[in-house]
């Protein structure tokens, strides 16, 4: 079965589905509210399973060719106290491929890439959506990719499944040099982590109760152990990120609705970035979507022949079925992550870490 589709939002979750979906037969369109492709951003990092999935939509190779590995990191405390390895040498074995890290801009790039050679599939950008009644009534299906304050969810669920703050403010940035010193530190009440991005520079992130200003984040990590007050020393302020973290809650009762409209990404579970698989959960959500619209047959559901709109609405239901769980669960154990991260009395924190099975 083949139709046309219009996805909502042109950011990692948006393209990836627009990418599979064309790549399905379909008449793919794309709008997004903002005036340009998004370049703000630092480091994605891409697990396993969605470097398959890059894989299934064709563009893993150009992913990887932008990419580097990750492959050696620790939990540290404040004095530099090595407490955990984090998994990554067991996750390579266990997949046979290494996590990856990525500029956000080089991630958008491969995607801009692989959708504009079909030539067929328009991205208008400074097109916000007022209306997405109107957007179903012209298209088979609306695809709603447009982040954590989504209208296509506000329209399809009101209220439900929010974006709601957690307390916490979050700053990004790069730092000009490889620190050497890869992974996570945790204090009470904030961490710093830091990662590879790309050769010659640092990817790092800090979560704090409250910052406002570049000198107020600095003394927070003032004594931490090095590279932390050197990256944030040696780093231009004005290039810094600086985000009230959010999530969305409560979870919602459907990633799909009425057969004609589905929510990928932030739009359907929106994350704290604990995990570092926010922009991961996009590209299996987009994939899968795409996979079930591209196995309907002419006219029909998979493998039942149903007629008419019918057919759409079963592969909706395909697509809910195997991603809304489990990308709630990820939601869910990423916030649980946060709050173990971020307590106050560290103590006991830290003993525990020491003996689970990272």
């Amino acid at each position: 079965m083949t139709g046309t589709a219009v996805v909502v939002g042109a950011g990692v979750g948006g393209l990836a589905t627009a990418l599979g979906l064309r790549r399905a037969g379909w008449s793919v369109s794309v709008c997004e509210r903002r005036a340009g492709p998004e370049r703000y951003g630092t480091a994605f990092g891409i697990h396993p399973a969605a470097q398959a999935a890059l894989d299934r939509l064709g563009v893993g190779e150009a992913v990887r060719a932008r990419a580097v590995p990750y492959r050696n990191a620790q939990i540290r405390t404040p004095e530099g106290r090595v407490l955990a390895n984090l998994p990554l040498e067991r996750i390579e074995r266990r997949a046979g491929r290494a996590e990856l890290m990525i500029p956000r801009p080089r991630l958008m790039d491969a995607l801009l890439d692989a959708v504009a050679a079909f030539g067929d599939v328009p991205v208008a950008y400074g097109a916000p959506v007022s209306c997405v009644r109107q957007l179903a009534a012209a298209n088979d299906l609306v695809v709603g990719a447009d982040g954590i304050g989504s209208t296509v969810r506000a329209a399809c669920f009101g209220g439900r499944g929010a974006p709601r703050f957690i307390g916490t403010v979050a700053w990004i940035g790069i730092a000009d040099f490889e620190s050497g010193v890869y992974g996570e530190t945790w204090g009470a009440g904030r961490f710093f982590g830091i990662t590879p991005i790309e050769p010659g520079r640092t990817n790092w992130y800090a979560t704090v109760p409250a910052a406002t200003t570049a000198e107020e984040l600095r003394g927070y990590f003032d004594g931490w152990h090095d590279p932390i007050p050197r990256i944030l020393a040696g780093t231009d302020p004005s290039e810094w990120i600086r985000y009230e973290m959010r999530h969305l809650y409560p979870a919602l009762p459907a990633f799909v609705r009425g057969g004609r409209v589905a929510l990928v990404g932030d739009a359907a579970h929106a994350m704290t970035p604990n995990l570092g698989q926010g922009a991961c959960t996009a590209i299996l959500d987009a994939e899968a979507l795409a996979r079930a619209v591209a196995a309907l047959p002419p006219g029909g559901a998979p493998g039942r022949g149903a007629p008419g709109p019918g057919g759409l609405s079963a592969a909706l239901r395909a697509y809910d079925a195997e991603r809304r769980r489990s990308a709630q669960r990820v939601a869910f154990a990423s916030r649980w992550l946060h709050r173990f991260m971020t307590v106050r009395r560290t103590g006991p924190r830290d003993l525990l870490i020491g003996v689970l099975p990272w």
